[in-house]
């Protein structure tokens, strides 16, 4: 979801531009993307290791 079209209901105005407290909050809360301040892509990576890993220590294990 983006805040380019949404309109503040405090002020008015457009809530990209961050005129009033409540505009600033919530265009820093829509455009905090990620898990714990990572990118999706990041995460996927990550995830992708971490099954890799699984598996190389079941392999090894089950040897």
């Amino acid at each position: 979801m983006s805040c380019e079209h949404l309109v503040c209901a405090q002020c008015a105005h457009p809530v990209i531009e961050g005129r009033c407290p409540l505009c600033r909050a919530n265009r820093e809360r829509m455009h905090n993307h990620g898990f714990a301040g990572l990118s999706p892509a990041l995460v996927a990576v990550l995830l992708l290791v971490l099954l890799f890993a699984t598996l190389v220590l079941r392999h090894l294990v089950g040897a």
